[in-house]
């Protein structure tokens, strides 16, 4: 009976899956304990959405986390991370430079294994970074990702067994060093059948005693078949999880797949009842956390529309903070044509956050009237090649709002000669902030941004989501001193929004649900185009603005969308702050005629 290795994913994959990625270290090393102490030799512990998550929501550094794991699982036991090739642990690809950096730190904060993975599987992304971690001395698990395409579109080249053995092929070609290889499915669409001939016919390209590992998601219901198509076809190893964070979203339950193969000629070896005792305590230290329901469920529209498990509940529980989760249909719906039109990259990180932006964009501002800039970057060719070309009216449209030219041009020749990227900008930025300017303060500030600088300055929200929260919504923050504050209120079924001001001046403007006022008696209004957080205010009252200026940044869905003013002018009122909540149709500020 041949004895099939596992990955326990929990406390990486199965946060983000489940979780968004949002828990605190102290709740999950009890568990990790045990589960080391039940005889599981690889976790996946870090990278991925698991790095920048800490920075934003939990008031953790993901260092601190990765340096807790190995001193809780000692020497011997695979710690694994992922990275998204030229991105890293980010949603922008990065420069030589922070690649580089990335392999070193993660090897010094007890790191053994990275997992490499690009979504649109261009092996020049995998290349560069593939050759840093080899020679940080760690692990390098090179990765071909998977997806399953819609009914009408699975004829294409992409996606199918001989794209992935192609893809293979060129990672052979070009030498890059692994020492392990991984199949990726993140969004759980890929069929049995797939899954058996891509494993199968990767077993014969690649040399003999090469370790393939299978990892999926359960979100269409698919996970324990795919993995037994997997084992069947030669690979060594499968991605498991524990319960509360496996299966729905995330991967199948460890001790579900191990029933499943009871009668064949399969085992996981595994001491059953610790494993039974790690689950307990890990539920134990769970269970003050909203897990949203969905996370739990299969979900059979995913096959149509690729969300991956890992991005899935991240976005419901982001529409659920911008009060529009009754949107969620309606954009899973846009997803289909966004990946059609966007050349079918695979749906898992950066793209699969980029496919969600686009949909969420077409459902609340009109199909195609907004190119979002993660999307446009990557039908530009500013993130690689796309398996197929991208539909050509979309480029023109990119090129046309984004102000950028169509490009097959290295991303790493194209960062390495931007001057906001690299080691140097990023050591700028914090000498700036007057922050202490380290390897792991420069590597937080190139991929977390604005946020990870804040994070550093010691100004850390609290972003995780308690069972007692859910339960009861918390009060809305209360406003910084002296500065205006807007709710909404509702009399007679009609919505207002309610401006106070320093001093206690008060303003009520109906909400409009329709497209931005003309100009009239009280200026010209800008309203909200879409559900979010106000990001940042760029005027002030007073101020003299010209048609086109941005006037507001509003984050929502992890995306930054600037409200430029149609209409020249001196702003007469701020009717909104930074930080808060803001509605679909809700005034932000108006303008007045010069």
């Amino acid at each position: 009976m041949k004895k099939i290795g596992f990955m326990d994913t929990s406390f990486r994959d199965g946060f983000q899956s489940c979780l968004g990625a949002r828990v605190k270290t102290e709740d999950f090393l009890p568990a990790l304990e045990a589960a080391a102490a039940a005889g599981t030799a690889n976790f996946e512990i870090g990278g991925g959405a698991r790095f920048q998550s800490l920075y934003f929501y939990c008031q953790q550094d993901a260092f601190e986390m990765m340096d807790a794991a190995r001193r809780i699982v000692g020497a011997e036991v695979n710690l694994q991370t992922l990275a998204r090739g030229a991105n890293v642990v980010g949603l922008i690809s990065q420069s030589r430079d922070i690649i580089d950096l990335h392999a070193r730190l993660f090897k010094k904060h007890g790191v053994s294994t990275i997992r490499n993975f690009d979504a649109l599987n261009d092996v020049r992304n995998l290349a560069y970074s593939g050759r840093r971690i080899h020679d940080a001395g760690l692990k390098h698990q090179v990765t071909v990702t998977l997806m399953g395409l819609p009914p009408g579109l699975s004829e294409t080249y992409a996606h199918t067994p001989r794209f992935y053995l192609d893809r293979l092929k060129a990672i052979l070609d070009q030498e890059i060093p692994f020492d392990s290889i991984a199949f990726k499915d993140a969004s759980g669409t890929s069929t049995p059948a797939a899954v058996y001939e891509t494993v199968r016919e990767a077993r014969k390209l690649l040399p003999a005693g090469t370790v393939i590992e299978f990892h999926t998601h359960d979100t269409a219901g698919m996970a324990v078949a795919c993995n037994l198509a997997a084992i069947e076809a030669g690979a060594d190893l499968i991605d498991l999880a524990m319960c509360p964070v496996s299966g729905g979203t995330s991967q199948a339950d460890i001790l579900t797949m191990w029933h499943r193969l009871k009668g064949t000629d399969y085992t996981l070896d595994i001491d059953y009842e610790k494993i039974l005792e790690a689950e307990e305590l890990f539920i134990d230290g769970m269970e003050k956390y909203f897990i949203p329901p969905e996370s739990r469920e299969v979900n059979p529209i995913i096959t149509f529309s690729p969300m991956p498990g890992g991005a899935l509940t991240a976005n419901t529980q982001m529409m659920r903070d911008n009060n529009c989760m009754e949107l969620f249909p309606k954009v899973i719906a846009e997803m289909r044509e966004v990946v059609a039109k966007g050349g079918f990259g695979t749906s898992v990180t950066p793209v699969s956050q980029f496919y969600f932006q686009q949909a969420f964009a077409n459902t609340t501002q009109g199909k195609w009237n907004k190119i979002t800039d993660g999307y446009g970057k990557m039908v530009l060719g500013y993130f690689g090649h796309t398996p197929s070309e991208p539909d050509a009216a979309i480029v023109k449209l990119a090129a046309e709002q984004l102000g950028l030219e169509p490009t097959r041009e290295d991303v790493h020749d194209l960062n390495d000669a931007n001057p906001e990227l690299g080691i140097k900008a990023a050591a700028a930025k914090l000498a700036a902030a007057g922050l202490e300017v380290t390897e792991e303060n420069v590597f937080i500030t190139a991929t977390c941004g604005a946020k990870g600088i804040e994070f550093l300055k010691g100004n850390k929200p609290l972003g995780i989501r308690y069972k007692k929260d859910a339960e009861t919504p918390a009060a809305p923050a209360a406003p910084a001193k002296d500065a205006p504050a807007s709710y909404t209120v509702t009399v007679d079924g009609q919505a207002f929004n309610v401006h106070v001001a320093p001093g206690g001046a008060t303003a009520a403007v109906p909400v409009q649900t329709a497209a931005p006022a003309a100009s009239g008696g009280n200026g010209f209004e800008i309203t909200a185009p879409m559900p979010g957080v106000v990001f940042e205010i760029l005027v002030s009252e007073g101020d003299a603005v010209e048609a086109g200026e941005t006037v507001i940044v509003m984050e929502a869905m992890k995306m930054e969308t600037e409200i430029k003013t149609e209409h020249a002018g001196t702003v007469t009122q701020i009717m909104t702050a930074a930080g808060n909540q803001i509605a679909t149709g809700e005034v932000l500020v108006i303008i007045g005629e010069n």
